[in-house]
């Protein structure tokens, strides 16, 4: 699987957010194309360590036990759920949001693993560096074919 620590990766997940258009219909899900790179980048910001979240409770009992949904090779399925926290639900700035996904993308990618948050995940708790690029790939990666990009 790749993951945001590669440089082909980070390429590709780029060209693909410059391929959204305000008019990107969603093929699963409620949030419109803005909302969905808003949603990215603050998950992006946890995975940088610019925002911190408490571990969730149901996650200490059974994150261990569904950790390797994040960090396979399998992409994630349509419409599972989200944390209260990063659900989008406002209006948002196309342009906007386009532009901060892609500079998230790229903070997190020039950070590499040094500037990868140490804390763990809300839900699957420890994470190493190469997991969370893994897992950030991943969930970007369904975002945009969400949107069929």
């Amino acid at each position: 699987m790749q993951n945001l620590f590669q440089p082909e990766a980070v390429s590709e997940v780029i060209a693909r957010v410059d391929k959204l258009h305000p008019g990107s219909q969603r093929q699963w899900g409620k949030m419109d194309v803005a909302q969905m790179m808003a949603h990215c980048s603050a998950t992006l910001d946890v995975a940088s360590g610019r925002v911190a979240l408490p571990r969730m409770f149901i996650g200490r009992i059974l994150g261990p036990f569904v950790r390797p949904v994040f960090t396979n090779d399998k992409p994630f399925s349509k419409n599972g759920p989200t944390d209260k926290s990063f659900v989008i639900a406002d209006k948002r700035d196309f342009v906007k949001e386009q532009e901060k996904l892609k500079a998230r993308v790229r903070q997190f990618h020039e950070g590499g693993e040094a500037q990868c948050t140490k804390r763990p995940h809300s839900f699957f708790g420890p994470l190493t560096p190469q997991q969370w690029a893994t897992g950030m790939y991943k969930h970007l990666d369904h975002h945009l074919r969400q949107f069929g990009v």
